[in-house]
């Protein structure tokens, strides 16, 4: 991958790993080897579009910090994208961007569902204890 391209062809500029990193790290804290990772399957490309790395910023910050982190990233560099998207997450195997148009069984079976972590700063007994604290609120059996 050598070149980014923002609204036009002819505006390609090259692209700059420490800026990228500088710009991820202001919402989760993500190692630069993660990051190479993950731009390993963007190698393929000399040319890519901005919003692809959007795309891919907005997954590493999501699987290392929170949605919400995730959600402020993706708002705040989305003007690469040409005009208004929002953003696409798969809920209990439905593609959606809000809640909003969900009826009332569909919403409390995506209240009900367990939100797994991927964050490692949680330690093991914290986090049986905030599964158990789930498993209470919801009123459903939780093994340890």
């Amino acid at each position: 991958m050598r070149n980014i391209l923002y609204f036009n062809p002819n505006d390609a500029k090259q692209f700059d790993f420490t800026r990228f990193a500088t710009s991820l790290n202001k919402y989760a804290k993500i190692s630069d080897s993660d990051i190479k990772s993950a731009l390993k399957t963007l190698d393929q490309y000399e040319n890519l579009h901005v919003s692809r790395l959007v795309e891919l910023g907005t997954a590493l910050i999501a699987k290392n910090a929170s949605e919400a982190s995730a959600k402020e990233y993706f708002d705040a560099h989305s003007q690469y994208f040409g005009g208004r998207f929002e953003r696409l997450r798969r809920i209990t195997g439905y593609l959606v961007g809000t809640l909003d148009r969900w009826n009332d069984g569909k919403k409390a079976e995506e209240r009900a569902r367990v939100k797994h972590s991927v964050n490692s700063a949680i330690d093991d007994a914290e986090r049986a204890a905030r599964l158990q604290a789930q498993a209470v609120a919801r009123s459903v059996a939780y093994a340890a």
